[in-house]
């Protein structure tokens, strides 16, 4: 661990290290592209699919409504990684593959499967039934933990722990149950044209009504379980690789599980649907939320702990540890060097409390042995990065600490005070100190 705080030169490369060219299959561009020209072509494709299916009319309408939960549900997975904020394009590369690849993904299996069903045992009802029960639940599932896997397996750096096991299978969950629902409401709304329903009454407000304002969370929720499995397995070392190995299957099969539970739940009838919903999908919701946010509040007194060590050698100041374990503090820091330098130091001051998490977690999986073999190197890195962003960091977090730090209870003096200020008059335990009666 660096002992002293540098004055660094901008991090590059180590000097005499031999450049080695990368195949052209190994270049960042390549990757971004062949990634971008996938989703892109799925995205098509999924929209050809969905409008078929719905009419152009019903494909808006479904659209507008099936975006109104979207922004409340990113917005709620965001908030949960403010401790250790990922880069946005995990977040957007996840979204698009759950509302995209995953999707086609889905439709093209299920579609495939059912039809097979139906086929082989000439009976169209049950194979529904089947197809929704057991094979949307596996199809969809796998579809959706792919996108898990690859931002475990590609940026490794950014997956540490359940959180973003969490965040990242929730924003997955949350794209695909966006281009569901335009499928599931379009289709609704096109029923409701041909019999000629509307308002309360009609396909499209009962459809609404279920699966935007009763289950926005329903798919986020099962996909959650599998980030979960991911997550705990990031959280592990090298020695235990049998729990690396095995609970991201684990977790899989659970959301698989719940999932078939979910959609089950529709063959039971009216109650049957509300009985599973109220005795088992809103405590396990109840469930997953407490872990959650008490895994966030871990994630803090981590901060707490592990940060100090760099203020005895100089590299924080002693405010920044209390100030940066403590959300608010963290956002009173934002909005001071808001007001006192703009919005370029108030993006300065973000950069410089998502670094210095960063690098309390790595001390903290050092310390624990779960570190890689280039935490000396990963911790410098960090280390500058805090450095470059100390002159307007380093005063909003002190003035933050300042405002936050709880107040010390004082109790109040068994003697009278004059106004307030000054020292307490000297009471003699035989009688009242009179100056100018007494004499020595």
């Amino acid at each position: 661990m660096a002992t002293s705080p540098p004055y660094p030169a901008p991090p590059g490369a180590a000097p005499g290290a031999a450049s080695r060219h990368a195949h052209w299959w190994q270049r960042p561009w390549v990757r971004y592209g062949a990634l971008i020209t996938l989703l892109t072509l799925s995205g098509l494709v999924i929209l050809a699919l969905v409008r078929e299916q719905t009419g152009t009319r019903g494909f808006l309408v479904g659209l507008g409504l099936a975006v109104l939960p979207v922004p409340l549900l990113v917005a709620a997975f965001r908030w949960l990684d403010r401790v250790e904020p990922g880069p946005w394009r995990n977040l957007l590369f996840s979204f698009a593959w759950g509302a995209c690849a995953a999707a086609l993904m889905a439709i093209v299996a299920n579609s495939f499967a059912t039809r097979w069903i139906a086929t082989a045992t000439a009976d169209p009802t049950g194979a529904d039934t089947l197809g929704s029960t057991v094979i949307a639940p596996v199809v969809e599932e796998s579809a959706k933990a792919a996108a898990v896997l690859l931002v475990f397996l590609f940026r490794r750096r950014d997956f540490t722990g359940i959180l973003d096991g969490v965040v990242i299978a929730g924003v997955t969950a949350t794209g695909f149950a966006f281009t569901e629902n335009i499928l599931y409401l379009g289709t609704a709304f096109g029923t409701d044209q041909l019999t000629g329903d509307s308002g309360i009454a009609s396909v499209t407000a009962a459809t609404f009504f279920v699966r935007i304002v009763m289950s926005p969370f329903a798919h986020p929720l099962f996909t959650v379980l599998t980030g979960i499995g991911f997550g705990i397995a990031a959280l592990s070392t090298d020695r235990q690789r049998a729990r690396r190995v095995l609970l991201p299957p684990v977790g899989l099969l659970l959301a698989m599980g719940v999932h078939a539970l979910w959609n089950g739940s529709s063959t039971l009838g009216q109650y049957g649907f509300l009985a599973v919903y109220a005795a088992f999908m809103v405590p396990v919701f109840g469930l997953l939320t407490w872990l959650v946010v008490w895994t966030r509040q871990r994630e803090l007194r981590t901060v707490r702990a592990e940060l100090p060590a760099y203020v005895v050698t100089g590299w924080l100041h002693a405010a920044e540890p209390f100030a940066l374990g403590s959300m608010r503090a963290r956002r009173v820091a934002r909005q001071y060097a808001r007001r006192c330098g703009g919005k370029a130091a108030a993006r300065s001051v973000a950069a410089y409390e998502a670094y210095a998490t960063s690098l309390a977690f790595l001390r903290h999986r050092g310390r624990l042995g779960r570190a890689g073999p280039d935490f000396a190197a990963r911790e410098r890195e960090l280390l500058l990065e805090l450095w470059h962003r100390r002159e307007a960091a380093r005063p909003a977090l002190e003035h933050a600490a300042r405002v936050t730090a709880p107040r010390v209870p004082v109790a109040a003096a068994p003697w009278a005070v004059y106004g307030g200020y000054g020292y307490p008059p000297y009471v003699h335990p035989y009688g009242a100190y009179d100056p100018n009666t007494h004499r020595s």
